[in-house]
């Protein structure tokens, strides 16, 4: 079977290639702190099921400890290198099993194996202390290759880092209403799109949460990213697939066969 990509909203994705079920950085949750969901169902409960999970880094909007806590007993999760020691509650799910990964580590799950690849972002646990991990990618190839880039800004490395994939999650924007260093937004991640040259793309992190009380503050920012990154893909990678999905939307793009 292709690979299907499945997103659930902000970073929250599927990937089932080759049999195999991996949850990119599952936030199920109605409210974050000042976020709350503004759009999109929350995920149904078959979200959660997953061979693996992959954590891309330690802010609690990706490391999100009670979406942590819905994954059957067994399931593996990878973090990055230090993100045990950094996130107490991370040694409480002691049902999970918890893999410390850092950029070049290669994980066998099945039939299909993960590539931790570098990512340009704070992976700090904020505002728990001064720990850092560094902020991570992955690359799951099994039928197909797929580059979940987690958070990240553009740097010079990436393609290299990356390799040749077929498809792309790429981030192309946030939860509020000015993107800080190490972030993606729809014209930079098109720059990206343009240096990896996948043939297909799906657009995430954004369009899900927003702030508490700033609804009326810059709602482009909200609503525009998905559309903005298409615009801007057919202006720098013309030859790319890009796929904009709803909330709980699913596609099977395109590979290399």
């Amino acid at each position: 079977m292709p690979v299907e990509i499945t997103w659930w909203g902000h970073a929250s994705c599927t990937v089932e290639d080759a049999g195999v079920r991996v949850l990119t950085d599952p936030l199920f949750a109605r409210r974050l702190g000042h976020l709350r969901r503004r759009r999109g169902d929350l995920p149904p409960p078959q979200a959660a099921v997953a061979d693996a999970v992959l954590v891309s880094h330690l802010h609690a909007d990706h490391l999100h400890l009670p979406s942590l806590a819905r994954l059957a007993p067994g399931t593996r999760v990878l973090v990055p290198r230090g993100a045990t020691a950094a996130v107490p509650g991370l040694r409480k799910l002691d049902g999970l099993r918890i893999t410390e990964v850092t950029a070049g580590d290669e994980v066998r799950i099945g039939d299909v194996t993960v590539r931790a690849v570098p990512a340009r972002h704070d992976g700090r646990r904020l505002p728990l202390g001064p720990q850092r991990c560094r902020a991570l990618g992955y690359v799951v190839s099994g039928e197909a290759r797929t580059y979940f880039a987690g958070d990240t800004g553009l740097f010079d490395e990436m393609a290299d880092a990356v390799g040749e994939v077929d498809v792309t999650l790429l981030p192309v924007g946030g939860w509020g209403p000015y993107l800080g260093d190490g972030h993606l937004d729809a014209p930079r991640a098109a720059r990206a799109l343009a240096r990896i040259a996948p043939r297909s793309a799906v657009p995430v992190h954004y369009g899900t949460y927003w702030p508490i009380g700033l609804d009326a503050v810059r709602p482009h920012e909200f609503h525009g990213p998905g559309d903005e990154f298409v615009r801007q893909a057919a202006l720098r990678a013309p030859d790319v697939a890009v796929h904009l999905l709803g909330h709980g939307e699913s596609v099977r793009p395109e590979v290399a066969k």
